[in-house]
């Protein structure tokens, strides 16, 4: 029977004891009494944290030497028969510290997560509180995506909605009405300056399983006799998309290469809701907006201090370095090409508290290269990321006995002069918030993010633009998904690594 990593990595527990430790007594086991084996869930759970999981060694339980002999880690382990608790427990200071490590029962969701796949009804929405007091919400709606039910509804942002088939969304029903229902029709509201009303109009949707292009739009505008490139960017999605039969990365330097082509003299890249994705393709889109010299650090990666020692005996101090790129790799699917550059020396970046993980790699990575005016509010202050690990032998078989998989906090980045753990965020350069109501189209100069770098390229001082309803927030859609904010690095994880 094969050996899973589970198996794996626990036969190695003996190989090395860490120096200096003082030996503990095990657990008094009664006498006579055969202990159960640990499942091949809980197994996989506790020694993928253990190896991988970068506050491994903030977690007692993981760094236990105790839990070398198998007895005491079995007797540990089957005190969890849900494998989430197990998981959720064994977590450094989980939605405190660790906000973003996840778990799920079926490996297949976070590959359809990876490839922008999911079943929806194709919009992107904030709720906000209705009043001051009280638990009725308003939602807002902040895009469609192309030839979604939400786009044949006739939706489109800026929509304001207050019922879900004819009830007030509230504190305690919008999960069920807007994420557990899969067919639903949205009672449409307007704003009369001073308060919401139900208009009378409606949107009925039901749930299709979409892929999302992250390339929202790519326009160019002249401002001054100066042509800027403006890209709406959702998602560092790297994926194949059947329908268009190419990758979201070449799409994206299909851009570059139009914008190029267009004679762009600076550029306005807008990450307002980009909560992150895989990192290979920030590398490439900082490579598109600045350089191409791939001498050029880029970021650096953080390990714990296994996985940081077996990286850098195998590999050298170099492997910790992600540099700029001259081309997109080749894939299964997709030739190589090269990459579409700018060369720019300025850059203006849209964000809010929902730019996350790879958007705050790019912003950070750049910023010892050109000038990154940063144009919102913070971001979200992510500069964690992950690794999928699923349970799989040295030779790539999948154990059949589950489907589990889970997606925990593995390294952080820093960029090349080591900047890192912004706890708080980034800091906006010029300050401009997007309110609830009243909401512009993408590209439009009065739209009041990309106004302010609009002003700010005319070097005039950015007016407050047309105020709209100021509306405590509640959630966005992306909070519901356990995927958002989350940064993805798509190299193969070692298996066979001493634990002591």
């Amino acid at each position: 029977m094969k050996k899973y990593i589970s198996t794996i990595i626990l036969s190695f527990l003996l190989i090395l004891l860490i120096s200096g430790c003082k030996k503990e007594e095990p657990e008094p086991e009664p006498k006579n009494t055969e202990i159960r084996e640990a499942t091949d869930v809980n197994k996989f759970i506790y020694n993928g944290l253990a190896t991988y999981y970068l506050w491994e060694a903030n977690v007692p339980a993981l760094n236990n030497v105790k839990y070398q002999n198998n007895d005491s880690l079995n007797v540990f382990l089957n005190k969890y028969s849900d494998p989430e608790d197990l998981f959720y427990d064994l977590l450094y200071q989980y939605a405190k510290i660790d906000k973003w490590s996840f778990i799920v029962d079926n490996a297949q969701e976070i590959e359809n997560w990876i490839n922008a796949i999911s079943e929806s009804m194709g919009m992107d929405f904030r709720l906000y509180y209705l009043n001051e007091s009280g638990d009725d919400l308003i939602g807002v709606i902040r895009y469609v995506l192309k030839d979604s039910p939400a786009e044949k509804a006739g939706l489109k942002r800026g929509n304001l909605f207050l019922t879900v088939n004819g009830q007030q969304l509230t504190v305690t029903n919008y999960m069920t009405l807007m994420f557990t229902l899969k067919s639903y029709t949205l009672g449409l509201a307007s704003y009369n300056g001073s308060s919401f009303t139900v208009n009378g109009k409606t949107a009925s949707m039901t749930a299709v399983m979409l892929q999302e292009n992250p390339v929202y739009l790519d326009t160019v505008l002249n401002i001054n006799n100066t042509r800027v490139g403006y890209l709406v960017y959702n998602a560092f999605t790297a994926s194949y998309d059947s329908l268009i039969k190419s990758s979201y990365d070449i799409e994206l330097n299909k851009v570059f290469g139009k914008f190029k082509s267009d004679g762009i003299q600076m550029m306005i890249l807008d990450l307002r809701y980009n909560g992150g994705g895989v990192v290979r393709t920030a590398e490439y889109l900082a490579s598109m907006i600045y350089s191409t010299d791939t001498q050029k650090i880029f970021s650096i990666t953080q390990y714990n201090s296994l996985l940081q020692s077996y990286f850098q005996q195998k590999y050298g101090d170099e492997v910790f370095n992600d540099y700029f790129y001259g081309n997109i790799s080749e894939t299964d699917k997709m030739p190589a090409v090269s990459i579409n550059s700018l060369g720019l020396s300025q850059v203006y970046i849209i964000t809010t508290t929902e730019s996350a993980s790879a958007s705050e790699l790019l912003i950070n990575g750049l910023k010892p290269y050109i000038t990154v005016t940063q144009v919102g509010t913070n971001t979200a202050g992510k500069y964690v990321g992950s690794w999928t690990i699923t349970d799989v032998d040295e030779e790539g078989y999948v154990n059949p006995n589950h489907s589990w998989a889970m997606q925990p906090i593995i390294f952080k980045t820093a960029n090349s002069q080591n900047v890192s753990d912004f706890v708080d965020g980034l800091k906006p350069d010029i300050s401009a918030v997007e309110r609830a109501s009243g909401l512009l189209p993408f590209g439009d100069p009065n739209e009041p993010l990309l106004k302010a770098c609009l002003d700010h390229i005319k070097g005039l001082k950015s007016a407050p633009g047309k105020k709209g309803a100021d509306l405590r927030g509640f959630k966005s859609s992306d909070d519901f998904s356990p995927f958002a904010g989350t940064m993805v690095d798509d190299n193969i994880l070692p298996g066979n690594l001493p634990r002591y």
